[in-house]
């Protein structure tokens, strides 16, 4: 693979490119900057320019994450009032996480012609029932159920989300849009956890759930007045999915994203205990440390996007490479606060780059396949998930014990 090819993957086919070509004669009229254009297809339908609607779409992923990762901060009261042990009750994350690979890949499949504002608007109603299921959960089965119905929620609406941005945004603003709708992400991502610690302390776990289901509905009313009308363009069968992974620009993207997204949760997933055992943090030392991650994360996927609409070469390697250090810094800091900190703020710029960088590369690389392209990155990154959590586990239990007294 060529430098040029890693910079700027070419999103003209041979038939795009003829069907460009004018007669001899015809006058050619210029395009003004900044004029809108979307990397589609010929003969996509067109969609009219919506900033308001990629902000929607912000507005509803929020909410559908914010709800998968909420059991991680109240786990001990939901076991107690399931009468389950924390370990069983923690796989409900896990098992949103598998469905929604499942439903990523799947569901753009099994309903290509549907208007996807029609599709978002019930993925979202989707996660709201899960929300109030979960809010009056008698036992863990229902729990467990409601888990599931949020999983085919997240997966449908996070890989239909890259295609609907790309179709709302200019062609030189792709890396903003996912900017946009990662901005999403990365407040659900740092806010579920402390959010619902406070308040589950406050109101309740099921209380914090219902909050939830009001996020959602709150999302729902966005998307009805700003989302515009996306016709699919998507075809039926699974032969779009394959035609898409032989594309080698495609396969390094979810190469890339899956080592990235592994390396950063197995290490992640226990930074709490790691910060302790290495740095000797105490509490309130340890919650400055999240914040200032959190802050960098959304400070990392600001940057992202325009960065990546101008110098996507540079994005594409800078973020993971300061991924990468960060985190070995944080192992070798020597014990020290300010070492942790300035490793942690690093490492959180770094990762809450990598989406928005990685996407916008994949989604320039087969913008005919928009759909195929969300999917099989938001499979591969729900995979990763769970697979760093399990790598890290492993590592952690192989860590020497004190030996007993």
């Amino acid at each position: 693979m060529t430098s040029n090819e890693l910079a700027s993957p070419s999103p003209a086919s041979p038939a795009s490119t003829a069907s460009t070509a004018t007669a001899p004669g015809t006058p050619i009229t210029p395009t003004m900057p900044g004029t809108p254009t979307t990397p589609t297809a010929p003969g996509t339908p067109t969609t009219p320019t919506s900033w308001l609607g990629v902000v929607s779409l912000s507005l509803g992923v929020f909410a559908i994450v914010m709800a998968e990762f909420l059991p991680a901060s109240l786990l001990t009261r939901v076991a107690t009032d399931l009468g389950v042990t924390e370990g069983v009750a923690g796989q409900s994350v896990t098992v949103t996480a598998i469905v929604a690979a499942i439903a990523g890949l799947t569901l753009p499949v099994v309903l290509p012609r549907v208007d996807r504002r029609y599709l978002m608007l019930g993925l979202s109603a989707l996660a709201v029932v899960s929300d109030l299921l979960v809010a009056i959960a008698p036992g863990y089965p229902v729990l467990l159920a409601a888990r599931v119905l949020l999983g085919i929620s997240l997966g449908g609406f996070w890989a239909l989300a890259i295609s609907i941005t790309a179709r709302l945004v200019p062609a030189d603003r792709l890396g903003r849009g996912l900017t946009v709708v990662n901005v999403g992400v990365s407040l659900a991502t740092v806010a579920a956890i402390p959010l619902g610690t406070w308040l589950g302390e406050l109101w309740g776990w099921r209380a914090v759930f219902v909050l939830a289901a009001v996020v959602g509905v709150v999302a729902i009313l966005a998307q009805l007045l700003v989302l515009p009308s996306v016709r699919s363009t998507g075809a039926p069968g699974f032969r779009p999915l394959l035609d898409t992974l032989r594309s080698r620009l495609i396969l390094l993207g979810l190469l890339a994203t899956a080592l990235i997204a592994a390396g950063h949760f197995t290490g992640f997933t226990y930074i709490r205990p790691a910060a302790t055992d290495i740095g000797g943090l105490d509490p309130s030392q340890l919650s400055l440390l999240l914040v200032i991650y959190g802050l960098a994360v959304t400070a990392g996927n600001l940057v992202a996007g325009p960065l990546a609409d101008k110098r996507m070469r540079v994005a594409v390697l800078l973020f993971p490479v300061a991924l990468g250090a960060a985190m070995i810094t944080f192992a070798i800091a020597g014990g020290t606060a300010a070492g942790l900190i300035t490793a942690v703020a690093v490492w959180g710029l770094g990762f809450g780059a990598v989406p928005t960088t990685l996407t916008t590369w994949m989604a320039r690389a087969e913008p005919s396949r928009l759909e195929s392209v969300g999917g099989l990155q938001s499979a591969t990154f729900q995979v990763a998930i769970a697979l760093g959590a399990v790598i890290g586990g492993l590592l952690v239990s192989l860590k020497p014990r004190p030996a007993a007294a």
